[in-house]
């Protein structure tokens, strides 16, 4: 269902603004809630002291006497400096560089000399030394540091100041000789692609192209000063900047910080949020350690929630004009309603806090069945679509005709069609400017008559959802010439509880093999059942070990066409992580890097057999 827009939202022109409406019409209400370790317990700041902090920022700023639309480069994990550091920026009309926290301290230098940034705040002077050991800077010139104290300059004319020394650089700046504001079409980010190839691109978005995407995604949500963001994706993805701090910000809801990604269970019942932007890898998660927990329960138990989630998820497609599979007990589904809900569904619900009102799912392809379970048990999970490049929301799935095995409609002044190759095209007011100082790949970005190629197949067949087949670049193409969409592949053998992470292969092999990464109790628990060490690499290339793999993962494969099923398997026992680079950002898999990672491992799965 499209809303409305309020008149407040529909007159924003750029970001400041929505801190202006915020400020104004939420003066004492909570903006931001984030941990203390110090004090061990969550500290919330009010808009208006949040306002009053962002001036600070704005002042020193000002101090430095940069030119309008300079860029400025921020390393922090989401917390109330970073988002003071990017509205400061944008309200003095300079343009924001957000660098990935965990990043390598080569990309992170890569980034700054190609953004040609002046400025960068970051943790600690140790973490600014691995940036600079990776070459120089010739355009920098400050660093500040938010847990030091320092001041000096470098031999590099580079100035080193701690915080809140820099800040106060700011104090004798009246309000009066502040920079003006910056206007729709200026640049409001430069934010760098965090591809699975190739180096990074610059992503020049302005206002006008982010204001576009708040006020579609306002259109598809219904958000107020009420609610409770959890945010832990990193700002240095448009998706959490945009779709959580802006869109948060124009509707006065507040934000807690989480603690960290890893943890995200214990924040999400600290905070009790009431939406969350997530990636579908942390869904995966949560499902999988709730499945594992469900095995150890008594027969009862499981009965119960294998009946929750088959009546639940009739409800759900009946609600969503949703084909409604039909059991013998479907009559039944009212009478045992409200049972099924407390003693499975509710419990389910309070795994994200209790007060969930939607999981904003973008980033990466949903698993079907972890999707499926979440809807059913009366989580609204709405899978969103998009890219960096269009600032990023293509299309949303609203409350009401979700349909998880799609990404929505397109967001409204949003169109789509189909390329060549089924690629998706799109043109709305929210595609990027282009890549900073890379006008040939801007060019190869769009087609002739200005649509913007996402490198994306799709299917808009369903009533106009967008239903997203692949990234066109991750078929696999087997030396026979088969081809083999890789995720949906994945993510059924993923159906099987051993199997954590999946990634096949075969692009111009004889056939499709896979990398299994497998849970470690389920793994335990199958090798005490073998009597093999679990802890032994032996065990991982033990014949009887890899039978019975390839017979798991074939039976969980058994629709896909046999050219597609794999043959044969590796037994991965470290999970691929962002911190090895393995994942993306928004944990998709590398499939480069992890391929030569494991390279060795790879060449074993095809050892005696010729590819082309």
């Amino acid at each position: 269902m499209i809303r409305p827009l309020s008149e407040a939202i529909a007159r924003f022109e750029t970001i400041p603004d929505l801190l202006k409406r915020a400020v104004a019409a939420w003066p004492e209400r909570e903006a931001f809630r984030q941990f203390d370790y110090q004090e061990n317990n969550w500290i919330s700041t009010t808009w208006k002291d949040f306002e009053t902090g962002v001036m600070r920022w704005r002042r020193a700023f000002a101090a430095m006497n940069l030119p309008r639309g300079s860029r400025v480069a921020m390393l922090l994990t989401n917390s109330v400096d970073a988002v003071m550091f990017d509205e400061a920026a944008l309200a003095n009309a300079l343009v924001p560089v957000p660098l990935h926290a965990i990043d390598t301290a080569w990309s992170s230098a890569y980034i700054l000399r190609d953004s040609n940034s002046v400025f960068l705040v970051t943790t600690s002077r140790a973490r600014w030394n691995a940036i600079r050991s990776a070459g120089a800077f010739p355009d920098m010139k400050q660093v500040v540091f938010t847990n030091e104290i320092v001041e000096e300059t470098g031999s590099d004319g580079i100035r080193l100041s701690g915080l809140e020394s820099w800040l106060a650089r700011g104090n004798d700046v009246p309000d009066a000789s502040l920079p003006a504001g910056p206007k729709a079409d200026d640049l409001a980010a430069l934010v760098y692609t965090s591809g699975t190839t190739g180096r990074p691109k610059g992503v020049m978005m302005t206002h006008r192209n982010l204001v576009s995407n708040v006020k579609q995604i306002s259109q598809c949500i219904d958000l107020s000063e009420k609610d409770v963001y959890l945010s832990f994706l990193p700002f240095s993805h448009t998706f959490e900047r945009t779709v959580a701090h802006y869109t948060a910000t124009a509707h006065g809801a507040a934000m807690a910080f989480a603690r960290s990604a890893l943890h995200i269970d214990n924040d999400l019942l600290d905070v009790k949020p009431t939406v969350m932007c997530t990636v579908p890898r942390v869904l995966e998660r949560i499902y999988q350690k709730h499945q594992l927990e469900l095995s150890k329960a008594s027969d009862h138990e499981r009965y119960l929630s294998d009946w929750a989630l088959e009546a639940g998820w009739r409800r759900f497609c009946r609600e969503n004009d949703l084909p409604v599979e039909t059991s013998e007990r479907a009559n039944l589904d009212e009478t045992v309603r409200e049972m099924l809900d407390e003693e499975v569904a509710v419990k389910v619900r309070a795994l994200f806090g209790g007060r969930m009102r939607a999981v904003l799912s973008g980033g990466a392809s949903l698993n079907g069945t972890v999707a499926k379970f979440f809807c059913a048990m009366g989580l609204s999970v709405q899978q969103l679509y998009g890219l960096t490049e269009t600032s990023p929301i293509v299309s949303f799935t609203t409350h009401v005709k979700n349909h998880p095995a799609c990404v929505g409609f397109p967001a409204p002044g949003t169109e789509v069609k189909l390329g060549e190759r089924d690629e998706l095209l799109v043109r709305g007011p929210q595609v990027m400017q282009g890549y900073w100082q890379k006008p040939k790949e801007t060019a190869e970005a769009f087609t002739e008559d200005g649509w913007f190629r996402t490198g994306d197949q799709a299917d808009l067949s369903d009533g106009g959802r967008v239903r997203i087949k692949g990234r066109i670049k991750e078929i696999i193409v087997t030396s026979t010439g088969e081809k083999v969409a890789p995720v949906d592949l994945e993510f059924a053998i993923q159906e099987d509880h051993l199997f954590s992470q999946v990634m096949v292969i075969g692009d111009n092999r004889p056939f499709v093999s896979a990398l299994l990464v497998v849970e470690p109790e389920r793994w335990r628990a199958l090798c005490d059942e073998m009597q093999l060490d679990p802890e032994s690499p032996e065990t991982l290339r033990a014949r009887p070990m890899l039978r019975l793999l390839v017979k798991r993962v074939r039976a969980a494969a058994k629709d896909f066409p046999s050219y597609g099923i794999p043959r044969a398997v590796a037994v991965l026992r470290d999970p691929f992580t962002v911190e090895d680079g393995l994942l993306t950002p928004t944990m998709k898999l590398r499939r480069p890097q992890i391929a030569e990672r494991y390279a060795d491992v790879i060449e074993t799965l095809y050892a005696g057999h010729r590819t082309a």
